[in-house]
């Protein structure tokens, strides 16, 4: 039974009218009670406007009417994710009280596919690193231990899914925000392709280092939000054109001779050895499978130089007028601060050349998966660090330069 059981059987529980949304929804608060004020999962929460939504719910189908494939489903937004007449910080003292005329179009999909938006998850500020922490909120903390670290940039949402506050929750993802705090608290997190899920509003609407998508406790779950969120949109001239209802097959298939590439390190980078244990411990289920393993390293020399120029461009083009006006500056962190300007330093050559390195590495990456369906690779380099250390200064002994260093098996995979 709910909070714990899949958002998809929830979801089959609400159609049946084995539960009610406003019944779903207490027991959800009740995690939110229970678990909330030692996690820090969920920032801002929205109970009248939750209960609302979930009586609505119950009220359209007493008439036979399902709101969509989320009908009823509590679900929590990103404090990236713009929601209309709700909170939403960016994790900023800048906009501790802000508060959006619209939504964001993630948020526009779920709830229009029925969805109970119950509030939001916490984020670094301005989703900068992968630890959840920033002075409006504080520190999200890791349900299986409180004194570690859940990741990030998505790990309000990642620990409020852990300890069954919620039965879907979105994410955004440019260096790993999405698949980071999924792997620190057990949960699955995807990260689509560019277009896949649009983003509106956006004020750079070509971009493809940024994406939104989905965070669920099963993949199964995962699918089913992806139905909701997935779709072409006219405002964003990068979205794909296929419908989200691609999500909706049947997951199982036949993976008998399907070709892995099993990297240990994706070619060079630190990796701590319990990393490598837990993940070496799983060739034997893809084996069983049929699957045929064979370890690799891919070649990825340019991805770090490349993310780099791209993000810190990004960076300037979205924040640099925030670094203009002194009392602006005052409030935002070192490691914001060091990323504008990393972008705003950036030579026109630094930008042509890594995107003419983007696209040999994507044209190296395309062959050599010609030989492979798939590539396993670890996810993060360490395990979960203390929640007080702002970002991990060295793996193996190998010194981190910045603060995203550390990120560079999710960061690599991004600029493909």
């Amino acid at each position: 039974m709910p909070p714990f059981s899949t958002a998809t059987e929830q979801a089959q529980l609400l159609r049946n009218k084995d539960i009610s949304a406003v019944e779903l929804l207490d027991l959800h608060l009740a995690q939110i009670d229970a678990h909330n004020p030692d996690v820090n999962a969920i920032v801002t929460l929205d109970i009248d406007g939750a209960r609302a939504k979930a009586q609505a719910a119950d009220a359209a189908l007493a008439k036979g009417k399902l709101l969509g494939v989320l009908h009823g489903l509590p679900v929590a937004h990103k404090d990236l994710a713009d929601t209309a007449g709700l909170r939403t910080t960016y994790g900023s003292p800048l906009f501790a009280d802000h508060i959006p005329n619209v939504n964001g179009l993630i948020v526009d999909r779920q709830q229009s596919a029925g969805a109970v938006t119950l509030g939001k998850t916490n984020t670094p500020e301005f989703g900068a690193g992968s630890q959840t922490f920033n002075p409006v909120f504080g520190a999200t903390k890791n349900p299986y231990n409180l004194a570690k670290t859940v990741g990030g940039s998505s790990g309000g949402a990642a620990a409020a899914l852990a300890t069954g506050m919620v039965a879907l929750a979105d994410g955004s993802d440019m260096g790993g925000s999405l698949r980071n705090p999924a792997s620190y608290c057990n949960i699955v997190g995807f990260r689509p392709s560019a277009g896949r899920v649009p983003l509106w509003p956006e004020p750079r609407a070509w971009q493809s280092l940024a994406v939104e998508g989905p965070m669920a406790r099963t993949v199964e779950d995962v699918a089913l939000m992806m139905t909701a969120i997935a779709g072409p949109d006219a405002r964003s001239p990068i979205a794909l054109q296929e419908s989200g209802a691609r999500f909706s097959q049947p997951l199982g298939r036949d993976f008998t001779g399907t070709r892995i590439a099993w990297s240990e390190n994706l070619g060079d980078l630190p990796v701590d050895p319990a990393v490598t244990k837990t993940l070496n411990a799983q060739i034997p289920t893809f084996e069983a499978l049929g699957c045929q393993v064979e370890k690799r390293e891919p070649t990825l020399t340019e991805a770090d130089s490349v993310f780099k120029a791209l993000r810190g461009y990004s960076f300037a083009a979205g924040l640099a007028p925030l670094l203009e006006n002194p009392a602006q500056r005052d409030q935002l962190k070192d490691t914001v601060i060091w990323n504008i300007e990393y972008g705003l330093n950036l030579s026109i050559k630094d930008l042509y050349q890594a995107e003419q390195q983007q696209t040999l590495l994507f044209q190296r990456m395309h062959t050599w998966m010609e030989q492979h369906d798939f590539l396993v690779c670890p996810v993060v380099q360490l395990p979960p660090f203390d929640v007080t250390t702002e970002y991990p200064t060295e793996i193996n002994g190998v010194a981190m330069q910045t603060y995203i260093d550390w990120m560079k098996s999710c960061y690599y995979i991004t600029v493909l």
